[in-house]
């Protein structure tokens, strides 16, 4: 088992969960988070630092085959993130949306530390 970042994430990037990862294994893309599902000591201390609930164990049944999919493609090409920012200016707006992945992801990268 290892965690993953899910859909809660994308446009509201917090990142209260880089600040507690132990192993460093947080990657950063343009509007979301992911996590290296190599990297991750599956410890959980992450989970509940997220305030949109986008970090879950992943079971690797539909629907979250897709998300360690994404996860794992993801982060072997954004770069690593170690420190908590920012979030964006209208992440309250993205907060309660769902199903975000084919209107709202953007496979780009962000800036990493």
């Amino acid at each position: 088992m290892t965690y993953i970042v899910k859909d809660a994430c994308i446009r509201c990037k917090y990142m209260d969960c880089v600040e507690v990862c132990p192993v460093d294994c947080f990657y950063e893309g343009e509007n979301m988070l992911v996590i290296h599902p190599d990297e991750c000591i599956d410890c959980g201390v992450c989970e509940p630092e997220c305030p949109v609930e986008a970090i879950t164990p992943d079971t690797e049944d539909e629907p979250d085959a897709k998300w360690l999919k994404l996860n794992t493609e993801y982060s072997k090409v954004w770069p690593n993130i170690t420190r908590m920012k920012e979030p964006p200016a209208d992440r309250e707006e993205f907060a309660q949306k769902t199903n975000k992945l084919a209107d709202f992801f953007s496979p780009n990268p962000g800036t990493g530390d």
